[in-house]
């Protein structure tokens, strides 16, 4: 089987990219795109920055500090381009991945270390520098890189540069070795995904003894507090994810991998618990975490600014990669739900509709439409109101163009009663002799329809996940239509080649409320439409309504139009602004009761001019140039 997760227990058994094909459709078309653009740009900017080149330096002795190129991660990178590289093929397509194995492995020096960063004459030692060298951060992506490779079917350079770092990291890391660990969570997932491939046990016990050292103020204490790099409180012990967010979930993924692999059920128990408390109180609409530009990190409870949320794309992959996880190990739709969330408005919106610009944070709101960026040249920052064809740190291009060719992976699994599909999306998926086709128009329209294209004669039951967002469905069978809520809905019996059953879920607009404890969205209120989260965007409305001044009127029907703009199928929605007060569209300067400056006292907040408010999917909003934009739009008051 091919896949990015194989646990050997849980409630399900994933299918791998040899058994789910997508093809076409929303996200058929995102892994089209991402192979034909998105990989080959990214290996292009990899040899542009030189963060390829310092793999090619080292294998020549000629790599010193003056030379070396990227931060202390970029090789990183360049091992989850390989990764995307090698899920590309083993899915069936192409991607130039034996040329970069080949340097990859001949950097890697007698016993196994591979870094391009420490080590050499004038660069720091080896090790000197756990809490931010990223040293083990970058050796966890080259083992995933070697599993991918592993799981296609291949044993080359790169499988055999990722088992002997994963065996220098047992012998150098283990019980009589260091008693240390890395700033930045990772390897540990990794290690028990290369132990599920090879069955080599130390890979395990590795992993484990790294979640175990973890929470014991190992690293030093900095400015941002032990909890940034999740090393204030032991992982059993934590009750949310806090801290920096791609490392919190990256280590909850390793937490629930060693959990299930040992059969530990209170440490899976801790993660559910963590996970429970994350989304109920820190995680946005669009299902992204992280709210702190100060540390990339999870804030409070209900510390969920819009302007200034975080929502870093790699986080977004990490939730998913954790949703993914627990989805296996309990079989519970709600992890499903997340990850859909999380998939269509974060991940999703990542990336341009040509597949060569990405953001690194995802706000809620942007109040300055910025410059038009230069693409050019990479991006010194992680903020900006366009995506940006490189940045200086460009961990998200190529951690989503991993997610997007290993994405059949996500999709599908099996139990012993039967199949589940959980993500819905064009395709095909096949387990022993049952092969069905799944022919969809989600998200912009709610009917799925599943073909049984072959099967046995024993009887089965197929599960059909409905969101919590859609309150309740319909299902027609062969038996008939009925109602169905929330969760999942099984249909057993005993199938025949050329048997149909449809879907149809509720994808009609709704007005969503925050809780009233987030304080910075207060008097606001969102709009979605299916699993898509909608947003104001200033191109689409004249230059003298301010989005800020925007008050919307709840009442009112919400229409729906087409936007060719930005896609054949896309669905734009139009709602009404506030009736009250038309004085004109640009609201007067506030002023205190002597007519001064002042932006507090009492001021209508009224929408001083009626019309129409477009709204866009988020996913697609900065496609056509610098805007402002917002999520959560002002109710007027009644």
């Amino acid at each position: 089987m091919i896949g990015p997760v194989l646990p050997s227990a849980g409630a399900l058994r994933p299918l791998g990219l040899d058994q789910v094909r997508l093809t076409g459709g929303f996200w058929g078309e995102r892994q089209e795109r991402n192979a034909r653009a998105t990989i080959p740009h990214a290996h292009h900017w990899l040899e542009e920055t030189g963060w390829l080149g310092n793999f090619q330096l080292a294998a020549t002795d000629d790599l010193t500090p003056h030379r070396r190129h990227g931060r202390e991660f970029s090789d990183s990178e360049v091992y989850k381009l390989a990764e995307a590289m090698a899920w590309e093929t083993a899915r069936g397509g192409s991607a130039p991945l034996d040329e970069l194995s080949t340097v990859v492995a001949a950097a890697q020096e007698p016993g196994g270390y591979l870094n391009t960063m420490f080590g050499r004459p004038g660069q720091q030692p080896r090790y000197s520098d756990l809490t931010w060298g990223h040293e083990l951060y970058c050796y966890g992506h080259l083992v995933q890189a070697g599993v991918a490779r592993l799981r296609g079917g291949v044993r080359d350079a790169l499988t055999n540069a990722a088992i002997r770092a994963a065996d220098h990291v047992c012998v150098e890391f283990g019980p009589t070795g260091r008693q240390a660990l890395c700033g930045h969570p990772e390897i540990e997932m990794a290690l028990v995904e290369l132990y599920r491939a090879t069955g080599t046990a130390r890979y395990l016990d590795q992993a484990r003894l790294f979640l175990d050292r973890r929470g014991q103020a190992t690293l030093p204490d900095i400015e941002l507090g032990r909890a940034y790099f999740q090393d204030d409180v032991p992982i059993r012990e934590r009750t949310a994810f806090a801290g920096h967010a791609v490392r919190a979930l990256y280590l909850a993924c390793g937490a629930v991998d060693v959990a299930v692999e040992t059969g530990d059920d209170k440490l899976l128990a801790a993660v559910v618990r963590q996970w429970e408390r994350t989304v109920a109180a820190r995680t946005y609409l669009t299902g992204g975490m992280g709210s702190r530009h100060e540390g990339e990190a999870f804030g409070d409870d209900f510390e969920l600014p819009a302007d200034r949320a975080y929502i870093e794309t790699c986080a977004a992959v990490a939730s998913v990669m954790l949703s993914w996880r627990l989805l296996l190990a309990t079989g519970e739709a709600r992890f499903a739900d997340l990850a859909e969330r999380t998939l269509y408005n974060v991940v999703a919106a990542s990336t341009s509709l040509d597949g060569r610009a990405f953001f690194y944070t995802n706000p809620l709101q942007q109040r300055s439409p910025g410059e038009a960026l230069d693409r050019s040249r990479p991006w010194p920052r992680a903020s900006s109101s366009e995506r940006a064809p490189w940045r200086d740190v460009s961990c998200c291009p190529t951690n989503v163009a991993r997610t997007l060719a290993s994405l059949g992976g996500y999709v599908a699994t099996e139990d012993g009663g039967g199949l589940q599909l959980h993500q819905y999306a064009s395709g095909t998926v096949t387990s022993g002799d049952t092969t069905l086709t799944v022919a969809t128009g989600y998200p912009w329209g709610g009917v799925v329809r599943i073909s049984v294209d072959r099967t046995g004669d024993a009887p089965w039951g197929l599960s059909l996940r409905v969101p919590a967002w859609a309150g309740e469905a319909q299902l027609v069978t062969p038996e008939g239509t009925k109602r169905v809520k929330p969760g999942y809905t099984v249909v057993s019996r005993a199938w025949r080649a050329g048997d149909q059953i449809r879907l149809k879920l509720p994808v009609a607009p709704r007005w969503t409320e925050p809780d009233p404890r987030i304080d910075a969205v207060r008097g606001c209120a969102a709009v979605e439409r299916g699993p898509l989260v909608y947003c104001a965007e200033s191109v689409d409305h004249d230059p003298a309504v301010a989005l800020d001044a925007v008050n919307v009127d709840r009442a009112a029907p919400v229409a729906e139009r087409p936007l060719p703009a930005l896609g054949r199928d896309v669905v734009a929605l139009v709602v009404d602004r506030d009736r009250s007060e038309p004085n004109g569209d640009v609201p007067p300067p506030t002023t205190d009761a002597a007519g001064n400056g002042w932006p507090y006292g009492s001021h209508s907040t009224a929408d001083p001019e009626p019309g129409n408010v477009t709204l866009v999917p988020y996913h697609l909003w900065a496609n056509r140039g610098p805007a402002t934009m917002r999520v959560w739009l002002p109710v007027a008051p009644r």
